[in-house]
């Protein structure tokens, strides 16, 4: 009996499950890493929406940042901390791409994860002289919109189409040339 019981949960367990790319089923973004990939590109009706990514402002106290804000944007989200050795090395390759494609519609958006106060990712950003926003968010409660993303791994970076959908993931660090032809891709979609 034990053994027909547990045939028939793995029957529904597996009937209900959406397959190696779980970002193709439903209308919500889910992180999956085929192969465990750390480059991962969706195209076309692959890409799935974001939403609801907000927090407190790292700059300054009592203020919002929203991936709202940036409606019709491309939005490169970087979630970093100060603590973070390779972050160090990013961040201002980000402030590179921030420089060369924010007239094209592209936006930088920072995630410091991990930080008990603003003090640290607030040095870290005038000490490097970082012009975008970041997200203040020491629990990683604001990275749940990213179902399935790996909580621990800094940095992460996600580039979002001018709607909000994931195309694509980087599981590594980044310098600007791995970024600028891809936001430029996504730029000039229609």
């Amino acid at each position: 009996m034990k053994r027909i019981l547990a045939v028939l949960l793995l029957l529904v367990a597996t009937a209900c499950s959406t397959g190696n790319d779980a970002v193709l089923a439903g209308s919500e973004f889910q992180f999956v890493a085929p192969n465990g990939q750390v480059r991962i590109r969706y195209d076309g009706d692959q890409r799935k929406v974001v939403r609801g990514l907000t927090g407190p402002d790292v700059r300054e106290d009592g203020k919002t940042v929203s991936l709202d804000d940036y409606r019709g944007k491309v939005v490169v989200v970087n979630i970093w901390g100060s603590w973070c050795g390779p972050c160090r090395t990013e961040a201002p390759e980000l402030q590179k791409v921030q420089d060369e494609t924010g007239d094209l519609g592209v936006q930088v958006l920072g995630v410091a994860v991990k930080e008990s106060s603003a003090d640290a990712p607030r040095d870290f950003l005038a000490n490097r002289k970082l012009t975008y926003p970041s997200i203040q968010d020491e629990s990683g409660r604001s990275l749940l919109v990213f179902k399935g993303l790996p909580p621990n791994t800094v940095p992460t970076t996600i580039v979002l189409d001018k709607q909000h959908r994931v195309a694509a993931v980087f599981l590594v660090e980044l310098i600007s040339t791995d970024l600028v032809p891809l936001v430029k891709e996504l730029a000039a979609e229609t």
